[in-house]
C-alpha cells in the first residue's frame, strides 16, 4: 500500500485555501427603523445630532482606542429615554448596535447588523443582557464587568466600546 502523499500542486492549492479569509456573514437582524419603533412603542421622535467637539473627541478616542471616523452622530430622545445606533469594527468589518438608555442606565443593547465572519454570538440575549443597568464610571469604563465569549473576543470588545460610547454621548447631550 502506497503511503499518502501530496503532490506539490496539491500542497500549493491547500496552502492557498488556508490563506483565504473567512467569508463575512453579513446579516441584518433588525432594521434601525424597527429598533426605534420597538424602543419608543410609537412613532419615534425626530433624530437629533451630537457634534464631536475637540474635548469629546479625546474621550471617544480613549474608548475606541483609535480616532473616531465620524464628526457627528444621530440620536433619538423622548423625556429620559435615549436611543443610539452606533457602529464599530470587530476584527475587520462593522457591527451595528442599538443602545437604549433610560435614566442614565443602559436598558437594552441589540446587535442590528453583523458583518464579521466570527463572533456573531454577541447577538444573543445571554450576552447582551449583561449590559442592562450598566453605567459609565469616571474613567470611562462600565461599572459592571462583561463576561467574554471564547472565539468572539473582538466582537465582545466592539460591543463594550459601543456601550461605553452611548453612555458617554448620553452624558454629554444632557449637560
Amino acid at each position: 500500500m502506497r503511503p499518502f502523499c501530496l503532490t506539490m500542486t496539491k500542497k500549493l492549492f491547500l496552502t492557498f485555501l488556508l490563506l483565504l479569509p473567512y467569508p463575512a456573514l453579513s446579516e441584518q437582524y433588525q432594521s434601525q427603523d424597527d429598533f426605534l419603533q420597538e424602543a419608543f412603542s410609537e412613532p419615534p421622535p425626530k433624530p437629533e445630532l451630537l457634534w464631536i467637539n475637540k474635548t469629546l473627541k479625546k474621550q471617544v478616542s480613549k474608548i475606541l482606542q483609535h480616532k473616531p471616523g465620524f464628526l457627528r452622530t444621530r440620536y433619538w430622545r423622548k423625556d429620559t429615554l435615549f436611543v443610539w445606533v452606533l457602529r464599530e469594527i470587530g476584527k475587520t468589518e462593522l457591527i451595528t448596535v442599538g443602545v437604549i438608555i433610560e435614566n442614565d442606565k443602559i436598558t437594552k443593547v441589540k446587535v442590528l447588523a453583523f458583518h464579521e465572519s466570527r463572533g456573531w454570538e454577541v447577538k444573543h440575549d445571554f450576552f447582551t443582557n449583561q449590559f442592562k443597568e450598566n453605567i459609565l464610571t469616571s474613567d470611562l469604563r462600565l461599572q459592571n464587568s462583561i463576561d467574554g465569549i471564547s472565539g468572539a473576543t473582538l466582537s465582545v470588545r466592539a460591543l463594550n466600546k459601543i456601550a461605553r460610547l452611548a453612555l458617554l454621548f448620553n452624558q454629554h447631550v444632557q449637560k
